[in-house]
């Protein structure tokens, strides 16, 4: 049974920054990709970031600049530093996975930016 459980959501003032974590336990080979994405009240599910076991980074525009993916591939954890953040980042933020040809998903976490 593979299991993604993030923490480090909260709320925050516009302009402050947090950090998500990610850990993926269980039978787990070598993850391909691991990611974030969010979805914020009334809106679908968007990518924030992801990276890829190498080291490839990519990011949604909306956060260029403003966040930094990182990953730990010994330890199958995930990271997400998020600094400049904006009531639109307000969302719940859900680690996710990809190996085996499978895709696996956190329970999500909170973020709320206030204005």
């Amino acid at each position: 049974q593979v299991q993604l459980v993030e923490s480090g959501g909260g709320l925050v003032q516009a302009g402050g920054s947090l950090t998500l974590s990610c850990a993926a336990s269980g039978s787990i080979p070598s993850i391909n990709v691991m990611g974030w994405s969010r979805q914020a009240p009334g809106k679908q599910r968007e990518l924030v970031a992801s990276i890829t076991s190498g080291g490839f980074r990519n990011y949604a525009d909306s956060v260029k600049d403003r966040f930094t993916i990182s990953r730990d591939n010994a330890k199958n954890t995930v990271s997400l530093q998020m600094n400049s953040l904006k009531p639109e980042d307000t969302a719940v933020y859900y680690c996710n996975a990809q190996f085996s040809g499978l895709g696996y998903w956190g329970q999500g976490t909170q973020v709320t930016v206030s204005s």
